[in-house]
């Protein structure tokens, strides 16, 4: 179990590096974080969510503010854990798979309390893409709006892991994306879930579209 810990505080402060110097490079366009601020300002809860693949960027953005994440038991959440701590983010740990009704409401707790949660609702395992309903609960018992978030680069490499994990390459043009807050209602249903999921997943992906061009050289 120790050997464990080492190996992740290893591993981590690794990560850490590494993705602070590349961000440290990156020529950053950021629109939409206005309201996300005056959350953080007035200490009223809010969620943002992002695909698992695209928290490079944010990352580097969100440090040092003292934003929420949830992150999974598994050991590579061991390793995620120490990256977002140095970063300056509080974490959870739980997922959709292991923990997750228990680090779901915890969130809640906290978000109602006035945190920002940045959450990955297509995370730990994928499908990617597929916006998992775990965002929305939280999102529902803290009364708190949800903003979809979309991130490009350019140039990078998307890694041949399920989520496609993007790196940018050195000084890329890197975009950060904040939409339009969804509340969800205090009893919506099954239904109402679902509808929500979908709005939520289309926004996402628009806003990445959106941010790919951008990074590309399309006018904001």
């Amino acid at each position: 179990m120790e050997r464990d810990r080492r190996r992740a505080r290893r591993l981590g402060w690794l990560g850490y590096t590494l993705a602070r110097g590349l961000g440290c490079t990156l020529r950053l366009y950021v629109e939409g974080w206005e309201p996300i601020e005056r959350h953080l300002q007035q200490g009223t809860g809010a969620v943002m969510v992002s695909w698992h693949g695209r928290t490079l960027i944010p990352a580097n953005y969100m440090r040092g503010r003292g934003i929420l994440a949830m992150i999974s038991l598994s050991r590579d959440g061991d390793i995620q854990n120490e990256i977002f701590t140095r970063f300056g983010f509080r974490t959870l740990r739980g997922s959709t798979s292991r923990g997750g009704v228990r680090a779901a409401l915890e969130a809640a707790r906290e978000v109602r309390k006035g945190a920002v949660l940045a959450f990955t609702p297509d995370g730990p395992r994928g499908p990617s893409g597929k916006f998992q309903l775990g965002a929305l609960l939280i999102a529902q018992k803290a009364h708190a709006p949800i903003y979809p978030a979309g991130i490009g680069a350019h140039p990078r490499i998307l890694l041949p892991t399920w989520d496609r994990y993007l790196i940018p390459l050195p000084f890329a043009r890197a975009v950060f994306l904040i939409g339009e807050p969804v509340w969800v209602p205090e009893d919506a249903d099954k239904d109402d879930f679902a509808r929500l999921a979908e709005q939520l997943e289309n926004a996402i992906n628009a806003l990445q579209d959106r941010a790919e061009a951008i990074a590309r050289g399309a006018k904001p």
